[in-house]
This record gives C-alpha cells, sequence and structure tokens, in this order.
C-alpha cells in the first residue's frame, strides 16, 4: 500500500471469523472512509453497531435550490452518530460531500416543512433552527433540549420563514470576521458538537477516532 491509499488491503490468511466481517473485502482489502474499527466489516453490520449507540438528536436541512452542503451536513451527522438526518424539500441531494457516509445512516424525506414539523411533534423532538437572525440566542450560552432536531438552511437565504415560524428556539453561532454566515456545513458541525458536550459526550465509552 502507498503513502495516497485509504485502508487496508487483504487480509493474511487464516482468516477471522463472524457475521460481522465481508468475505469480498477479507479477500481484496478495504478502502472505504471508516474507522478501524470496522474495517473488513460489512455495511449492515457497521450501520447495526452505529445503531446501537445512536445519540437522540436528529438532523435536518432545507433542500429548496439543491444546496451542495447538504453532503458536508450528512458527513457530520455520520461523524457525531446522530439518530437520523431528515432533508426538507427536494428529494434529491448532492451526495458527492457526504463521501458515501449517508450509506451508514438513515436519511429520510420530508416534502414540506408542514409534513416535517408533525413528525417531529409525533417523536416529541424539539425543533431548533440554527441561523444568524435577528432575535437569535447565542449558541455558547443556551442549554439545547436533549431531545431535539437541529434545523440547518439554504445557502445564502439560510431558514425559511416557514421553519423559523415553527422553530422552539433559533441559535445563533458567534463569529468574529467580516463574513456576514457560514455555511451550513460548517455550522451543522458546530452545532451537533455543541449539543454532544452538553449531552452525551460523557455516556460514550469507545470514541473511535482513527
Amino acid at each position: 500500500m502507498t503513502d495516497h491509499e485509504v485502508g487496508v488491503g487483504p487480509h493474511p490468511e487464516p482468516w477471522p471469523t463472524g457475521d460481522h466481517l465481508d468475505p469480498t473485502l477479507l479477500a481484496e482489502g478495504d478502502r472505504r472512509n471508516v474507522v478501524d474499527k470496522y474495517r473488513y466489516w460489512s455495511r449492515e453490520a457497521i450501520v447495526a453497531d452505529l445503531d446501537s449507540t445512536r445519540s437522540p438528536m436528529h438532523i435536518a436541512i432545507e433542500n429548496w435550490e439543491h444546496d451542495f452542503n447538504i453532503g458536508t451536513v450528512v458527513r457530520n451527522a455520520n461523524a457525531f452518530n446522530t439518530a437520523g438526518v431528515h432533508i426538507i424539500g427536494k428529494r434529491r441531494w448532492n451526495r458527492r460531500g457526504a463521501m458515501v457516509t449517508d450509506r451508514y445512516h438513515h436519511v429520510t424525506h420530508h416534502p414540506t416543512v408542514e409534513e416535517f414539523v408533525a413528525w417531529a411533534a409525533s417523536e416529541g423532538l424539539a425543533v431548533i433552527g440554527i441561523d444568524n437572525l435577528p432575535g437569535s440566542v447565542a449558541l455558547e450560552h443556551t442549554a439545547l433540549p436533549e431531545n431535539c432536531v437541529l434545523v440547518f438552511g439554504q445557502e445564502g437565504p439560510g431558514l425559511s420563514q416557514a421553519v423559523r415560524d415553527q422553530a422552539e428556539l433559533i441559535c445563533s453561532i458567534a463569529q468574529f470576521g467580516s463574513t456576514r454566515s457560514i455555511n451550513a456545513g460548517v455550522a451543522s458541525g458546530i452545532a451537533m458538537h455543541t449539543w454532544m458536550v452538553q449531552h452525551w459526550l460523557d455516556r460514550i465509552d469507545d470514541q473511535p477516532s482513527t
């Protein structure tokens, strides 16, 4: 394997055994973008293992204009092992930024804000908008609900008025430069990490970071 190759090559024989292992990956190598713990595991086994430790935090992003940031939001949601990702608006979205991490997550589509809000209410989840808007509260000084769905808007217009009207709370992220806003991909990572620090870090025994 060269320095530029990702992952590992074919597993030396004799192969390890277990229902979680993928014979094809053992024979050919595993070049996927997964942590070392999941090398040679089948996709189904990885999803099942992640399901056993997912947090109750959900993530949603509005998709009215095919925002290229959605893939990054999905990738962040995988990194923080959220309960689910919800796409509001158009079903199709740019998956390139997700780096195939959507294969290890649960992605749900809601065609309208109304349907999304109804779903959140049925699950007992507080709808929390993340956007730098007049009247928003500082994320850095706000206790986020444990059972919530963090919602992000489109690049440029931000959260739609429909989501603003339904959100229990809208939080802003402190900035210190000249730009008016940061994109949804960056904002989602900051907001998810904030929730994790507040509610989940002390519950995680195994944090696979390599």
